[in-house]
């Protein structure tokens, strides 16, 4: 009802703003996660090893990591929507690099690319909706929704593009990417959207949030969280196909199933976020996600495996919206915060799939997996801290 209320209430103008947020980040959540169902395919063709591939991911999440700092500043001189437009377009870049070479620099760079646009779409677009909607964990838990619809879309583009193509498919899938990203930019040029006003009052306050304990408790939450669920998206498809659990495309079924029940989740997040307490639905998601994770990594028998990832997905997906808008009214007084709290979190999924990689390397793809669960413990740790802080969540 709150969700429906705050909508209502808005002109043309806003609405166009929220419905273009929402389009934009169903395409960012194509995006993000058809890496991970593209990434056994562009290793097999490029001959990449584990390593490689680790770095890919990790390229990609430097890229989020770099965008805060961008997505931060960049509005100041040239405005929210060009700034926006600006770095949306870096995702475009990433994919034609991905077509057009096989060199390892030239890959990285192209994963840095599409994590630039990636961490800039996410910060422009939490922050739009956490404003327009008063920091209704509804309205956050309904655009990752979104996101997760087209997360879930990534693997059947992936299916469709290579039974038309073959190996050359995933080309095609890349270049579907690459026109719906040009769309997403047409979109933001028609926004109505005020430009950063006050900045200099911006700039003067940039430090306070940050001697804030409850920011800093809630960035671990985002930092473990973002460790592991970088890692899971693109580590899942290529740890079934080297453990020879199933072939690639039930491999590939599965990540879209995850990102089918991360959507149920959101959408049951948003129709509870505002009537159960986001304490609750914090400890409730984390402690569950640790649950069918031991689940998932336990067994080798499909049936379990599926009833893993389906609690897995349901249980992640309120952690990244609920611990947002936990931190709602923060990040409203003080608008850079949300690149900071998107930079720890960056961090995190930056560092794991690096070690996953390498672990993979080194003792087998399993050794790399198991190491999320430290994350995951961690993040639970973070979550008991800050609901049993004095100036905690609610």
């Amino acid at each position: 009802m709150k969700k429906q209320s705050f909508y209502s209430a808005l002109d043309k103008d806003r609405k166009y703003i929220l419905n273009c947020c929402f389009f934009v980040f169903a395409v960012n959540g194509l995006y993000a996660m058809i890496l991970g169902s593209l990434l056994p395919i562009i290793s097999s063709e490029y001959g990449l090893n584990n390593t490689m591939s680790g770095l890919l991911l990790s390229a990609h999440q430097v890229g989020n990591l770099i965008s805060g700092f961008i997505a931060g500043v960049l509005p100041l001189y040239l405005g929210r929507k060009k700034a926006i437009m600006f770095l949306c377009s870096f995702v475009i870049m990433g994919f034609l690099i991905m077509i057009l070479t096989g060199n390892p620099v030239l890959l990285i760079l192209g994963f840095l690319f599409t994590g630039i646009s990636r961490g800039s779409i996410s910060n422009f677009n939490n922050t739009v909706v956490n404003e327009v909607s008063g920091s209704s964990s509804a309205a956050l838990n309904f655009l990752h929704s979104i996101f997760a619809v087209g997360a879930l879309a990534a693997p059947f583009l992936v299916i469709i593009c290579t039974n038309m193509a073959g190996d050359f498919g995933w080309k095609i899938a890349s270049v579907v990417i690459i026109i719906l990203a040009c769309i997403s930019i047409y979109l933001f040029s028609k926004m109505k959207i005020g430009e950063t006003a006050k900045k200099m009052k911006q700039i003067k306050v940039y430090y306070k949030f940050m001697k804030n304990k409850f920011f800093w408790i809630t960035a671990g939450i985002m930092f473990f969280y973002l460790c592991a669920e970088a890692t899971i998206n693109g580590w899942l498809v290529k740890y079934f196909i080297d453990s020879n659990i199933m072939t690639i495309q039930y491999a590939q079924v599965l990540a879209s199933l995850l990102w089918i029940v991360i959507l149920i989740g959101r959408l049951t997040c948003a129709f509870l976020g505002d009537k159960v307490s986001k304490k609750k639905l914090l400890l409730v998601t984390s402690l569950g996600t640790v649950a069918f994770y031991l689940l998932l990594l336990s067994s080798q028998n499909i049936t379990i495996i599926t009833i893993a990832i389906m609690g897995l997905g349901f249980s992640m997906a309120g952690i990244y919206p609920t611990t947002v808008s936990s931190v709602g009214k923060i990040i409203k007084d003080y608008p850079m915060s949300m690149g900071v709290l998107l930079m720890v979190g960056g961090i995190g999924a930056i560092i794991m799939p690096i070690i996953t990689g390498a672990l993979s390397d080194a003792f087998g793809i399993f050794a790399g997996m198991s190491a999320i669960i430290l994350a995951i413990v961690l993040m639970i740790v973070c979550v008991v801290l800050s609901v049993t802080s004095s100036n905690g969540i609610a």
